[in-house]
């Protein structure tokens, strides 16, 4: 990967603070095994380090194509799969699921009453593919103390483990939704539905539908739902916070579940990917959905997904239920957390920045009015233990030259 820092504007020297913040704080204090650290502006590559191991039990150091689970950072590139489908005039923000997924019509909201049983009452409208993308459906998710969660995450394991996304789609018909849709935010399921109707309204499968439309002409070739055989060596193990001890291996990559296909190709976290891939993924939306000649999607349709479509502009910390990680004080747009300007989120920025981050703390934001994009990968559960998203940006932005 070639970098000149100057080229991108920024110091070369205050660049370096990256390196030594995150070595001396996180690698060499052994807080992380390893991470990688990726910043581009203007086209060309400012920054880019590989710091520790990925796989501490075998030594084996950090590499430029070392492959990282993304968790959550699969969500974009599944919000910008569905939208290509809208650019082909196959839907409108305000259709309903339901006209794509039949047996979601009818679908009733759960009151959670004193005694943890639920009240089931009617919902005031369906569920349109604008609230998916937004995660404003209502749909219950995660385990959680939450009756309705508990309910589904049941009826989940009691499918068995080969359940896939339409599979899903029908025990979500049964369940009641956590709230009326549209009028709160809850993280979750959400992106998953986008992912079947990618399949639903395309006609293929998820993971074939973005090999061919977003991985294929982006180059990115070690981007998928399974690391291959040929690529074990460099797949990096993954890490659970530890406290006051070094952080518990939680996922060997000898063993992991995505060294073998998955019936359930989650759309909402489901990828692997590597920094260089990733990278090509934020260049070609800087480039308002082109990268070396090759349109991934429209350039007013990109714009139409990173601003803030919260009811009456508001932001995650009055809509949301539940946990939204580090996004903080943010507005949230089809598919992206939405920057609101520095004054807002207390970081270095700019007004309609866009960025998200997944569960292994990973994290990547793109900055249109500096033409910059940061790309954090390491392996270490849960995503907010360390402010490692917060910290690498006021590095980042002291670093500029220009």
């Amino acid at each position: 990967m070639k970098i000149d820092a100057e080229a991108a504007g920024f110091s070369q020297s205050r660049l370096e603070r990256i390196t030594h913040h995150f070595d001396k704080g996180y690698v060499s204090s052994g807080k992380i095994a390893g991470c990688q650290i990726t910043v581009t502006r203007g086209g060309n590559v400012a920054y880019f380090r590989s710091l520790g191991r990925m796989d501490r039990e075998r030594n084996k150091v950090v590499t430029e194509d070392t492959i990282w689970r993304i968790y959550s950072m699969t969500k974009p590139i599944t919000s910008i799969a569905l939208m290509q489908l809208y650019e082909k005039g196959a839907f409108q923000l305000s259709d309903p699921v339901e006209r794509y997924i039949p047996s979601w019509k009818g679908q009733q909201v759960g009151v959670v009453k004193k005694d943890g049983s639920i009240k089931k009452e009617k919902a005031e409208r369906p569920i349109s593919i604008r609230d998916a993308l937004m995660h404003m459906t209502g749909l219950p998710g995660f385990a959680s103390p939450n009756p309705i969660d508990r309910g589904f995450n049941k009826a989940r394991e009691a499918a068995g483990s080969g359940l896939t996304l339409e599979g899903v789609c029908e025990l979500l018909a049964d369940q009641p939704l956590k709230f009326q849709p549209g009028t709160a935010w809850n993280y979750g399921l959400s992106t998953d539905i986008c992912a079947r109707l990618v399949e639903i309204i395309s006609g293929r499968r998820f993971d074939d539908y973005l090999e061919s439309e977003i991985f294929e002409p982006l180059g990115m070739v070690d981007t998928g739902f399974v690391v291959p055989d040929a690529a074990e060596e460099r797949f990096s193990a993954c890490y659970r916070y530890s406290p006051g001890q070094a952080p518990e291996l939680m996922d060997d990559p000898a063993t992991s579940a995505y060294r073998r296909s998955r019936a359930y190709l989650s759309g909402a976290g489901g990828l692997v990917s590597t920094s260089g891939d990733y990278l090509s993924f934020c260049q070609m939306l800087l480039g308002k959905g082109e990268l070396d000649g090759q349109r991934i999607i429209g350039r007013k349709t990109l714009e139409l997904m990173t601003v803030n479509h919260l009811p009456g502009g508001a932001d995650l910390s009055a809509m949301a239920t539940g946990g939204f990680g580090e996004a903080g004080f943010t507005g949230f747009g089809l598919g992206f957390a939405v920057g609101q300007g520095p004054a807002a989120t207390a970081m270095a920025g700019s007004a309609g920045e866009y960025y998200w981050g997944g569960a292994a703390s990973t994290a990547f934001w793109i900055d249109p009015v500096e033409d910059l994009a940061a790309i954090f990968m390491t392996q270490l559960m849960p995503s907010a233990t360390y402010p490692f998203r917060a910290q690498l940006r006021a590095l980042v932005y002291q670093a500029l030259a220009d």
